[in-house]
């Protein structure tokens, strides 16, 4: 039952604020729209720790509106509309690729953007205009807030406090001319000298400390010499939340009638797929788990991380971002697999390279994701959980790959298509690689042209044949996602492979791809009753149910690997409910299931045995009364 930490968007005002319950655990958090030039300098920032450094990106993120922005422009048209600072040194930075450079002229131009915002509040002739200015500094502020609140906690309330005394200060204009209060000078420039007093000596030097890693820390934390360590965050553009609509999971047990509850492995699997503590930083402190780019064992067609992404749906999961002693140097992120009839689409990996799934799976924990090495039983699980995937139903189609007669007559003109031998593919049809009644694989890596060497004389463009099964919820194709529809896929192999298809010939070949990949219920429906809560709910409730299996064993370190997990998802799937008044119900069900843990650190299993039964209770009266 695998379900992606439903949440209801909070909306936080700083990179890097995460909602969380125990330890070291971390449900990411929607943020409020940054404005463009405070989101191009955290763009350079993130896009600057990378190794090698993506210039490119860099660029795009002044040159380009961030992704998913709200605003239309890019960062330097919006600075042209409505700032007079100078963006020579920026610009120049850029030019000359130095990074260092590039650091000092993008915080010196955020920083005095503030000032510059400042100078117009106090300047303003009107309450209006004074609070929109503010409004404008303290958004730009963002920029630096978390590194203010990591290094300088006390500096970071008191700039909070002038922030909150510089906005009450401006006035009013009251209710048509009613209530109209003048501005408070005074207090105004108070608290602006606060800010700026601490931009000046942070933030406006002419020559910043090198910077191994980029930051928003301040200056004087940095030459401080104290290891300070800023909490791993996205930069803007960023999304790792789950596709909308989400994929319906099919498990073989639950099809066969089979209670999640029964099979204590499987559920743990289910619950450490579904957690980020398996891995390591910066995917533990960001709440990514296997499920956030597997949403429900498919895909997750909307994931994006600058940097990492080239376009949605898509990872470079050896890069310098997740493990830098894993990255291999290049940029070459590939588009998510669907993970449904796993057990039927060995070998694994994209090209193939483990034919066991158990030393995949651990790749993916160690060496992917920098998680610690797993355990014999956690390994166990995930494979027991991960091979119950199924796929989609298809009433188009047989079980032995053929067309039934729901598929439309232009699928079955496709069918002979797909089964007929080509010249231009070595006197082999389609069917020889996709073969039907193995569910369209033959298990093996072939090169068919789609990736170009890396070098000349390289045979590195092997890939290992995927399932056409469920493919339509699966795009875009090929290794990288490069092709947008089934119908362009078609359009590639016949002019790559010179097939010689006549138009409507490709149109039935399309057709027939479509009915093969399509299902009768490809998404999970949510209604008054089926609501995201009620599915995450009782997801967690499975994982917990591993519990009973699990305290008599006085299994303290897989215990609590599922208490830490358990109760920071329900306190915050707790904000998708409807029903309102029942949330302190489930809040108060995380804090007795993170009092299991407690019990289990101190070794009182007594009392472990018994928070897990006020558990049980708790939960089985809010299944009954709170959705």
């Amino acid at each position: 039952m695998v379900i992606r930490k439903l949440l209801g968007y909070m909306i936080v005002s700083l990179v890097g604020v995460f909602v969380s319950f125990g330890p070291a655990i971390a449900t990411p958090a929607k943020e409020a729209p940054w404005l463009p030039d405070a989101a191009a300098h955290r763009l350079t920032l993130f896009l600057g720790n990378l190794e090698p450094l993506p210039w490119d990106d860099i660029e795009a993120a002044w040159s380009d509106p961030y992704r998913n922005s709200e605003f239309s422009v890019d960062a330097m048209t919006w600075l042209g509309g409505r700032s007079d600072i100078e963006t020579g040194p920026l610009l120049d930075a850029l030019a000359r690729r130095d990074r260092q450079s590039l650091f000092t002229a993008a915080t010196r131009l955020i920083a005095l953007r503030i000032e510059e915002e400042l100078d117009r509040a106090l300047e303003a002739d009107n309450p209006t205009s004074a609070q929109q200015a503010v409004r404008t500094a303290r958004e730009l502020y963002r920029a630096f807030a978390d590194g203010v609140g990591v290094a300088d906690p006390e500096a970071s309330r008191r700039i909070g406090r002038a922030w909150l005394e510089l906005n009450s200060s401006t006035g009013s204009a009251g209710v048509l001319g009613a209530g109209a209060t003048p501005p408070d000078r005074e207090a105004m420039v108070a608290a602006r000298s606060v800010i700026s007093n601490y931009l000046a000596d942070n933030y406006l030097v002419d020559d910043f400390a090198p910077r191994q890693q980029l930051s928003p820390l301040p200056e004087a934390a940095v030459l401080s010499g104290h290891s300070i360590e800023m909490p791993p965050s996205l930069p803007p553009g960023s999304d790792i939340f789950d596709q909308d609509p989400l994929p319906l999971l099919v498990l073989n047990f639950e099809e066969q009638g089979i209670n999640e509850t029964d099979l204590p492995l499987v559920a743990y699997g289910d619950m450490l797929f579904d957690s980020a503590q398996i891995f390591g930083s910066p995917a533990r402190d960001l709440g990514i788990a296997c499920s956030t780019c597997h949403n429900r064992s498919d895909v997750n067609q909307r994931l994006f991380i600058p940097g990492a992404s080239h376009q949605p749906g898509a990872i470079d999961v050896d890069g310098a971002f997740f493990n830098p002693i894993f990255n291999d140097q290049r940029d070459d992120p590939l588009d998510i697999p669907s993970l449904r009839g796993l057990r039927f689409t060995g070998p694994y990996g994209r090209d193939g390279r483990f034919a066991s799934l158990r030393d995949f799976t651990r790749n993916v924990i160690v060496n992917e994701f920098g998680g610690a090495e797993p355990t014999p039983f956690m390994l166990d699980a995930l494979l027991a959980y991960m091979l119950e995937f199924d796929f989609l139903p298809n009433s188009k189609l047989t079980a032995a790959g053929r067309l039934t007669d729901e598929a439309p007559e232009a699928a079955r003109r496709g069918e002979e298509i797909f089964n007929r031998p080509f010249a231009g593919l070595g006197n082999r049809s389609c069917a020889s690689c996709h073969v039907p009644d193995s569910n369209f694989l033959d298990r093996q890596a072939h090169d068919v042209g789609s990736a170009s060497p890396a070098y000349e004389g390289a045979r590195a463009g092997a890939f290992d044949t995927p399932t056409l099964l469920g493919t339509v919820y699966t795009r875009p194709y090929f290794h990288d996602g490069s092709l947008p529809t089934l119908a362009a896929v078609v359009d590639w192999f016949d002019e790559t492979k010179s097939l010689g298809l006549s138009e409507t010939e490709r149109a039935d070949l399309s057709a027939y791809l479509e009915a093969v990949g399509s299902a009768d219920e490809p998404y999970e429906t949510f209604d008054a009753e089926n609501t995201s809560f009620r599915l995450a709910f009782s997801e967690l409730t499975t994982f917990a149910s591993t519990l009973d299996s699990l305290l008599p064993r006085r299994d303290a370190e897989h215990i609590l690997l599922l208490t830490d997990t358990v109760a920071a998802d329900l306190s915050a799937d707790a904000s998708t409910m409807s029903n309102l008044a029942a949330r302190p119900e489930v809040h108060a069900l995380a804090e007795q299931m993170a009092k299991v843990g407690a019990a289990v650190r101190a070794g009182d299993w007594g009392s472990a045995e018994a928070h897990w039964a006020a558990f049980r209770d708790e939960a089985k009266t809010i299944e009954e009364r709170a959705f």
